[in-house]
């Protein structure tokens, strides 16, 4: 029997949103269609709206998600390691000098509508970026220091850069079909369906806020997955999702709670996976937001320009509280910008950390001008009170769980703060434009830090209609955008890593944004449908993988062993990472190290940062 009990929310306590299951569930196999047909397929209960599924403006971590399995990339990040392996591109050389990178396009391989892939197609995709700044909306940065993009002939891409660039085996771009994507003459409309695609599966059809539907791609050059269809299904909150999957309505689900976690993962019927996630939380602060040609814009509170208030907000949030209360011990607490599971690049403040000190952060105000009235509320500069905005996601746990924390915390340094809880919609549009004082925000990231470090500079900002770029907190800094452009040059990982290290300590002195903290990914499947899913890295995660593996290995129950994909993508069918894996140590994993011989470069280790922030819906993260 189950019992589904009612979210239970109050302050200082965490979110106890699950079922309370009362004895063995039974969940039926849902790899077969519900009306009988034999096709297998896995429905994924998702708790964020697609943004968009156009491929140059979609970046939020549910669309980015569906994308990376409908589009192939040049490169694929390894499902062991996230080591860069040969995708579209099945090789690739560069210059003495780094300016120039030839890649040779994988033969025989097709289009989801049977017409052939040829070096013409990632020309016309990077050439468009460079040449519609609407094009550019979701991976612009990728493409910023490229000089030209040729196919010399049907399998030869040349890529000249005007500068030696670090990321270049890292270029998170979805290639699409020029064939179809010549005749489009609106790069920021959605796409028509089916969706033609040269992934493991292909959008087939797609009603906004309820599922995005998928098909194997019967001419996927690695070979058809073993389920013929792949539905994401939307849910309000996770409270829904999981209740779906205890009824059998879906097959597999994560971002859930720690007591949804709890409760499920002693179920019968029921893995579940528990892993380091990539993914980091943050307070963004509106330091005065402008658009990309520094035009101000929005309604952001002036006083946040000054970085002795932001940093006086930064000493006063807790993150270890949050960690225990919010996420039940299921995270780690804040350090850097670039995640924790990144080794190499992640930095903490060491002797310089800011610790919880609500006297210190007193003190800071007062000695700074900021007056508190009779009625305990701070006045700015102009004497008039500091009431501040914090945007919410209305369907988000982190959000409603965190919002009271972060409230009573700064009423009592003396900032009067009202939690707006709207829709994601609604978050976004205001964060686009300017219009928020504080807002909860948050990233996925992948092994190369360059992207994520992209969103905090100036060149990113928006235009005025908010395109052409895909900031954080409007952050912009001479200090720090030297610092990235010469990072994105560093060939050295080395000495990369410690001026990424440096970079993280400009944002950290500067506070246009607080960590909160890094959740764990906590998933869960029916195991009477299905065997198991391909894990990325090892032990890691199922779902917002960097890649397809676990969607394309996902191996109905009785067609196993789950398969395992080796050097160079191929399925060695080993069985190993499967789920139930324990969060934990996955190792060194430094993004782009080049060992250059002969003009060949071979690849060490590399990932590529694909962040993202949606233009329409977000909820509480991007990818």
């Amino acid at each position: 029997m189950i019992i589904v009990r009612s979210t239970l929310r109050a302050l200082g306590v965490t979110l106890m949103a699950s079922a309370l299951i009362t004895g063995p569930v039974v969940l039926p196999a849902a790899a077969t269609a519900a009306s009988g047909q034999s096709s297998k397929i896995l429905r994924i209960g998702v708790t964020q709206e697609v943004d968009s599924l156009n491929p140059f403006i979609s970046i939020t971590r549910t669309g980015t998600d569906i994308l990376r399995a409908n589009f192939d990339y040049l490169t694929v990040y390894s499902q062991d390691d996230y080591s860069v392996e040969p995708s579209l591109a099945e090789s690739w050389t560069t210059s003495d000098d780094k300016l120039t990178w030839t890649f040779k396009i994988r033969k025989g391989v097709k289009w989801s509508d049977g017409k052939p892939v040829t070096a013409k197609d990632p020309a016309f995709t990077f050439n468009k970026m460079l040449q519609d700044e609407t094009a550019r909306t979701a991976n612009g940065s990728y493409i910023a220091q490229f000089a030209s993009v040729k196919a010399t002939d049907d399998y030869t891409l040349v890529i000249k850069t005007k500068v030696p660039q670090s990321t270049m085996l890292a270029i998170d771009v979805p290639i699409v079909p020029e064939h179809v994507w010549s005749k489009v003459t609106d790069f920021g409309a959605e796409p028509q369906f089916p969706m033609v695609g040269s992934g493991p599966f292909y959008v087939t059809e797609f009603k906004e806020a309820q599922f995005t539907k998928m098909k194997a791609n019967p001419n996927y050059w690695r070979g058809k997955s073993k389920v013929d269809e792949v539905h994401f299904i939307y849910y309000r909150n996770s409270d829904a999702a999981v209740t779906a999957l205890q009824s059998g309505q879906v097959d597999l689900v994560n971002r859930l709670t720690s007591t949804q976690f709890d409760a499920l993962k002693g179920l019968p019927n029921v893995a579940t996976n528990n892993a380091q996630n990539r993914r980091f939380n943050e307070i963004v602060i509106n330091p005065g937001a402008a658009a990309n040609d520094g035009t101000p814009i929005g309604n952001g509170n002036p006083a946040l320009k000054d970085v002795k208030l932001r940093q006086a907000i930064a000493q006063s949030i807790d993150s270890k509280t949050l960690v225990d209360k919010v996420w039940g011990g299921y995270a780690s607490e804040a350090a850097g910008y670039i995640p924790p599971a990144f080794k190499d690049y992640a930095w903490s403040p060491g002797d310089k950390k800011r610790t919880f000190d609500l006297d210190a952060a007193n003190k800071a105000l007062d000695a700074a001008g900021y007056k508190k009235g009779p009625d305990g509320i701070r006045t700015d500069k102009q004497g008039k009170p500091l009431n501040l905005r914090l945007l919410a996601h209305a369907e988000s746990v982190v959000d409603e769980n965190a919002g009271p924390f972060i409230k009573g915390w700064l009423k009592e340094i003396g900032l009067n703060i009202t939690i707006e809880p709207v829709s994601d919609t609604q978050v976004n549009e205001a964060t686009t434009r300017g219009e928020f004082d504080l807002a909860f925000s948050g990233w996925n990231a992948n092994p190369d830090p360059d992207y994520v470090l992209s969103l905090q500079t100036c060149a990113n900002r928006p235009n005025a209609q908010g395109k052409g770029g895909t900031p954080d907190s409007f952050f912009c800094d001479k200090t720090y955008d030297d610092l990235y452009k010469k990072q994105l040059s560093e060939l050295d990982p080395a000495k990369r890593a410690d001026i990424v290290k440096q970079m993280q300590a400009r944002l950290y002195d500067q506070a246009p944004l607080v960590i909160l903290g890094y959740d764990n990914a906590l998933e869960a499947y029916n195991k009477d449908a299905f065997e198991g899913f391909p894990l990325q890295p090892n032990k890691g995660v199922i779902m917002n993988q960097q890649g397809y593996w676990g969607y394309y290995g996902a191996t109905p129950k009785g067609e196993g062993p789950v398969p395992h994909f080796g050097e160079g993508g191929q399925n060695t069918a080993s069985g190993e990472g499967t789920t139930q894996a324990a969060a934990e140590d996955t190792g060194s994993n430094t993004g782009l190290i080049l060992g250059i011989i002969g003009g060949v470069v071979v690849i060490l280790l590399v990932g590529g940062l694909l962040l993202a922030r949606s233009r329409r819906k977000t909820a509480d993260d991007r990818e």
